[in-house]
């Protein structure tokens, strides 16, 4: 049974769209694994809150994975530019490893082209690039479709970290 969560890093990360998950993952009793595009640095969030990295993007395996979480604010715009980040999105989707993105977290699973046909929410401004994409928005605290977990803001973290437990216990029987 995969028991570790990643949470993806980036400059400018909406802070409490990391802050929440990593501590509820951790309550909920799996290993959170801080990935950037380079290990051990410290990546600031928009309101400036600091959180260092475990591993770089490209060192992860994935078989001890359940999930990969993606916070949103400008973080997504800077890590969907890195392609260590966009394959790492790609595989564990292919992997069917649960991904879940909030808010701008959206703009990763566009560029790692995994929402066409999909029905998926995220942050308004983001609408029109999800469904270039090829997904299906909608506009609900959260939408999931198969083994992607989206929500839309802030407000939505309890229902996106409730949902997204429930898919990692719906796709590995824990």
């Amino acid at each position: 049974m995969p028991a570790k969560i990643i949470l993806l890093l980036e400059d400018q990360f909406r802070d409490e769209e990391a802050v929440y998950p990593y501590y509820r993952f951790l309550e909920a009793g799996y290993e959170v694994v801080k990935v950037g595009p380079k290990k051990k640095v410290t990546y600031t969030g928009k309101f400036g809150m600091p959180m260092q990295s475990d591993m770089a993007a490209e060192d992860v395996d994935l078989e001890q994975v359940a999930a990969v979480i993606i916070p949103g604010g400008n973080a997504p715009d800077k890590m969907r530019i890195n392609m260590a980040m966009v394959k790492l999105v790609k595989d564990a989707f292919e992997g069917c490893k649960v991904i879940a993105a909030i808010c701008h977290g959206g703009w990763m699973l566009v560029e790692a082209d995994i929402i066409r046909d999909k029905k998926v929410t995220g942050y308004i401004a983001i609408a029109t690039d999800l469904k270039n994409a090829g997904g299906q928005y909608i506009d609900r605290e959260v939408v999931v479709d198969d083994n992607i977990v989206t929500s839309r803001k802030p407000e939505d973290l309890p229902a996106f970290c409730r949902s997204t437990l429930e898919m990692i216990k719906l796709y590995f029987k824990r």
